[in-house]
């Protein structure tokens, strides 16, 4: 069967030739540790990136999500290969494009915690090359390395270009350099998407480490993570798992070139396997939320949470579909901090090259996260990822991770609080009250209110365990016996502790 004559399948019987073809290597946890919606969350997914296919003409997909540290899902649809037919399996080698910009971007922060360099110094002090540049302006700020991690350096958006880059050597990007960039605006000004500050910094990796970005990112994470099937040399990867990358033209599809590695691979160059990138996707996430607890050893949790920091300027994107809501992105390093109503905060990125297009989406607020990689040139997975990750939430069977118990300062203040509504007076802890507090609302207000609560509720028995975002803030609930107390309370920051709200609540 030649290449047209595969498409006629895929595109009218796709639902049929898919489940054919389907594999599902890994399902790390049991069945049976699986509750009901979870399971039915799952099964909605994989109409999405069947559509998402068809719609698109894409020879194969593999799609995961993580979920808590684990590779609980991975389905893998159509061709690695469509002259052999060979199946995509977990196992298959993508491309994954711009995704790899986190890599580099974990590379630049570990070496800042190592003491190597200082994100808002100027580049050039890392790469000498950059020194020479000349500035739009003559009262350009000089370019820093925050500016290349951010895309606020002033160089202009180079997607067609810089994906074309990526078997540049590092003697052809030296005299890249030496000829001179063009800047779009000064540095500082907007954010503008660029490749090749993505390659610089991967030069400064290199001369910051002493060896190049794609042995340092190698050593520094892919082996502490077990990620044995990714690297930058596509070229090294066995023949027999290699996701061929097409594009589609003229109702066929064409094989694209085969680039790198080189230094433009900083960018765009990192080669990987579903289950490979499922351990990289554990890591992130288990990074989160914050505690006490030995580290990895690989780069401080801290450090991985800036991730989801924005760094730059933000972006209001009105396009309700496939959410349902606007959203609102940004950019901090080699990922995009993303707010919408339905999945909150989450963390996501695409990648785009000639034969390939990938997404990932990370919900570290419920320990989940979904990717998808794909053999087609640009092939534009972002909104069926997204898609993918609005059904999980909706389902309910994903919840926000519990928030942790409060802190002792909080514990020792419901026993406080519990006084003051058994005694009927505000004044019965005094001393646990800041100073704004009666001045913010007087002690007749305060106790009058105290009355009318004891008279509808009754007595009151100790809180129920008290859960909370913040150490210092909480509501504290009482059962009691004609319904439940609601105290919001909120420390000011003194030692010892004392009480800036106090808001007593049916």
């Amino acid at each position: 069967m030649d290449d047209r004559g595969f498409v006629e399948p895929l595109t009218k019987r796709s639902l049929k030739l898919l489940a054919v073809i389907a594999v599902v290597a890994c399902l790390s946890i049991p069945a049976a540790a699986q509750t009901d919606e979870q399971k039915a969350a799952f099964t909605a997914l994989d109409p999405l990136f069947v559509t998402f296919m068809r719609e698109n003409q894409i020879p194969g997909l593999v799609y995961g999500v993580v979920v808590d540290g684990k590779l609980v899902l991975v389905h893998a649809f159509g061709v690695q290969d469509t002259k052999t037919k060979t199946p995509v399996t977990p196992d298959s080698v993508f491309r994954i494009a711009s995704m790899s910009k986190n890599f580099t971007a974990l590379a630049v922060l570990k070496l800042r915690d190592e003491g190597k360099l200082s994100l808002d110094a100027p580049a050039e002090r890392y790469i000498p090359e950059v020194a020479r540049f000349r500035y739009p302006t003559s009262d350009s700020p000089k370019i820093t390395v925050r500016d290349l991690l951010t895309h606020s350096a002033g160089l202009v958006n180079d997607d067609p270009w810089g994906d074309r880059q990526l078997n540049m050597s590092e003697a052809e990007f030296s005299t890249l350099l030496a000829s001179g960039v063009l800047f779009s605006r000064a540095p500082g000004e907007a954010y503008e998407y660029s490749n090749l500050g993505y390659a610089l910094l991967g030069r400064l990796v290199t001369n910051v480490s002493g060896r190049s970005y794609a042995n340092y990112i190698e050593n520094s994470f892919l082996k502490p993570l077990r990620m044995t099937s990714t690297g930058y040399d596509f070229g090294r990867s066995p023949a027999g798992r290699r996701a061929t990358g097409y594009r589609w033209e003229g109702g066929e599809w064409i094989e694209e070139p085969v680039l790198g590695p080189g230094v433009f691979g900083a960018m765009g160059g990192l080669v990987t396997t579903a289950n490979d990138y499922a351990r990289y996707m554990a890591w992130v996430l288990a990074a989160w939320p914050p505690r006490d607890g030995p580290e990895d050893g690989i780069l401080k949790r801290a450090s991985v949470r800036e991730l989801s920091r924005a760094q730059t300027f933000a972006i209001a994107i009105p396009q309700p579909e496939p959410i349902g809501c606007p959203r609102v992105v940004s950019y901090s390093m080699g990922i995009i901090p993303s707010s919408d109503c339905v999945l909150g905060m989450y963390l996501n990125h695409s990648g785009g090259l000639p034969g390939y297009g990938s997404n990932i989406l990370l919900l570290p607020e419920r320990g989940v996260g979904i990717f998808a990689f794909a053999n087609l040139t640009y092939a534009p997975a972002a909104a069926t990822v997204r898609a993918a990750a609005a059904q999980l939430v909706r389902s309910g069977a994903f919840p926000l991770r519990s928030t942790p118990v409060a802190s002792q300062q909080l514990q020792a203040m419901a026993v406080v609080v519990q006084r003051i509504y058994a005694a009927g007076d505000v004044l019965a802890a005094r001393e646990a009250l800041a100073m704004n507090v009666l001045l913010d609302r007087g002690v007749v207000q305060r106790n009058a209110q105290l009355a009318n609560l004891k008279q509808t509720l009754g007595t009151c028995s100790a809180a129920t365990p008290i859960r909370s975002d913040s150490a210092m803030s909480a509501t504290i609930t009482f059962p009691c016996e004609r319904g439940t107390l609601r105290v919001k309370v909120v420390l000011a920051p003194t030692t010892p502790p004392s009480m800036q709200t106090l808001e007593f609540m049916q």
